[in-house]
């Protein structure tokens, strides 16, 4: 079965693309990647997202325009992911962009993700699975982290005796522990990116600080971090998922407010990093993990990953999911992509033990594409009889 995934995270800087396909041998599933592609929002497109998200003001007209809007974008993307799958596929997984997570005393009420499917659909000509996080969090869960399910197949706990731990470095950090005779654990650990890129935006006029190469240039604010590091959500237990209604621009204005003294632009972006690795880092040591296999677009950073790395020296090794096969850029899109494999099957994609579901849900919404492109249709009718 040939899937295309769509993902785009919340650091809402374009769609991840990719084609896969799976075939089921025995017990073992088997994804022979096709391509993939990162297609970047245009500058207009990022600031009607930023515009939108928490803690901004909107209009159910502004959320109107933006569905129709990033339907159109995540339409064409689909178009690329069926032309890496060499022309056809059999359904499209759109996770659509996060433009809420609604959480309240530790419980998720609700998430909404805009993407306006039909246009996929009508776009590709094949079904599109969306809206994955609803059914868990109807179950009671977290709605997030999803990707988990990816992780506990690729890192099989039966390999190996010690923990080992699947890292994504997105906006936000989230991190999967797997362990032999022990339930899959994963939450989100707090801002990888989010914060970091808000202060290169304030600060730098830029998207982000390309290699971190600002942050590498300055150094780490000892007051402002042990501000940051109070943050009451690193000590609440999992299950447990965030976003960007809590690590966000205003987030951060709010902590350097509260030093009463200015911070230099490169030692607030090396104060971001510390922070971001010393969370992980405090995480992986607590679940006692001997691996870390990262992935997201903080891998391409290397000041933040030279200091992963160093954090975890004698304690746990640092590498890649593209020494499993996985492209790192493209992970998270393949495990979207698995999770409409899932979903076609009837399979559960959410794991109850992360998200703090009730019950294993199977995930998202699927809108039909009619039929295929070319194929004959009945001729339409003409009048409706009703029988008893």
């Amino acid at each position: 079965m040939k899937i295309v995934g769509l993902m785009s995270g919340t650091s809402y800087d374009g769609v991840d693309v990719v084609a896969g396909e799976f075939t089921l041998d025995g017990d073992t599933l088997r994804l022979r990647p096709l391509g993939h592609r990162e297609l970047a929002y245009p500058d207009d497109l990022r600031a009607r997202i930023e515009a939108l998200l928490p803690p901004a003001a909107t209009t159910v007209e502004a959320v109107c325009r933006l569905d129709n809007r990033l339907g159109e974008v995540f339409a064409e993307a689909a178009a690329v992911g069926v032309e890496l799958a060499g022309g056809a596929v059999d359904a499209v997984v759109s996770h659509g962009q996060t433009v809420f997570h609604w959480v309240e005393a530790g419980r998720v009420r609700g998430t909404l993700q805009l993407g306006a499917p039909a246009r996929v659909a009508a776009r590709v000509g094949v079904p599109v699975l969306h809206d994955l996080r609803s059914a868990d969090v109807a179950a009671g869960g977290q709605g997030a982290p999803l990707v988990p399910a990816f992780d506990a197949l690729l890192l099989d706990p039966a390999v190996g005796a010690a923990p080992r731990a699947a890292l994504n470095l997105g906006g936000i950090a989230n991190l999967t522990v797997v362990a032999p005779g022990a339930p899959v654990l994963g939450y989100d650990v707090g801002p990888a990116n989010a914060l970091l890129d808000a202060a290169a935006r304030r600060f730098l006029g830029r998207p982000c600080d390309v290699d971190g190469a600002r942050a590498a240039a300055g150094r780490v604010h000892g007051a402002l971090l042990a501000r940051l590091l109070a943050e009451p959500y690193y000590a609440a237990p999992p299950p447990k998922s965030t976003g960007k209604e809590l690590f966000h621009g205003g987030y951060l204005d709010a902590a350097l407010a509260a030093l009463g003294e200015p911070v230099a632009a490169d030692d607030v972006l090396a104060t971001l990093t510390e922070l971001t690795a010393r969370t992980v880092a405090d995480a992986c040591d607590r679940h006692r993990v001997t691996e870390v296999v990262a992935a997201g677009g903080g891998v391409r950073n290397p000041t933040l990953r030279a200091r992963l790395a160093a954090l975890g020296v004698g304690r746990w090794r640092l590498r890649t999911t593209d020494e499993l096969g996985v492209p790192a850029q493209a992970k998270e899109a393949y495990a979207f992509a698995l999770l409409g494999w899932l979903s076609w099957h009837g399979l559960p994609g959410a794991v109850p033990s992360v998200t703090g579901a009730s019950r294993a849900a199977v995930l998202g919404s699927w809108t039909p594409a009619g039929p295929a492109f070319g194929a004959p249709t009945p001729a339409p009718p003409r009048r409706l009889t009703v029988s008893s």
